[in-house]
């Protein structure tokens, strides 16, 4: 199965924002994260990252269908990470390796060293995917509510520290 990413733009912020929705209402509902949770936000936030001139949203695909997406933080300054936050997969998608083929040419476009991410501590198949893909976490987290702490992963240059 051929993954691809296709470019975002403002016209796209609609689209973008029912799918983000679609897919973190679960995890809304069971951590009840209504301050940083992607599936309670409103499309005007949506909307004002694909206005900024360093996010960077792709659709993921297979083929034609847009099955989710990503976006990608990158000032393109020397020596800072570049940031995945958020990446989803639609529900009926999720556990075919899309997400992983995603990052990769992520990695591709933007630059294979210096990446960041956060994710739920609570989810360990989130854990999982990003530390199989070469994430470490930093071993800082922010506890969110009694339910939910966000964990921070790095991946770093080949050869840095």
């Amino acid at each position: 199965m051929e993954v691809t990413l296709f470019r975002a733009n403002i016209d796209d912020a609609k689209e973008i924002h029912a799918m983000q929705v679609e897919v973190f209402k679960e995890l809304l509902e069971k951590y009840q994260d209504f301050g940083t949770s992607p599936g309670n936000e409103n499309i005007e936030k949506v909307e004002a990252r694909l206005k900024q001139d360093f996010t960077f949203y792709y659709f993921i695909c297979i083929g034609q269908q847009k099955v989710g997406a990503v976006r990608i933080v990158d000032k393109k300054e020397a020596g800072k990470n570049k940031r995945i936050s958020p990446i989803f997969i639609l529900p009926q998608f999720q556990g075919k390796g899309i997400a992983q083929k995603a990052i990769r040419l992520c990695e591709e476009l933007h630059g294979n060293g210096n990446w960041e991410l956060d994710t739920i501590l609570q989810e360990p198949k989130n854990c999982h995917l990003y530390e199989k893909m070469g994430y470490r976490q930093t071993g800082k987290t922010e506890v969110i509510n009694e339910r939910l702490t966000l964990v921070f992963y790095e991946k770093k240059e080949a050869g840095r520290i």
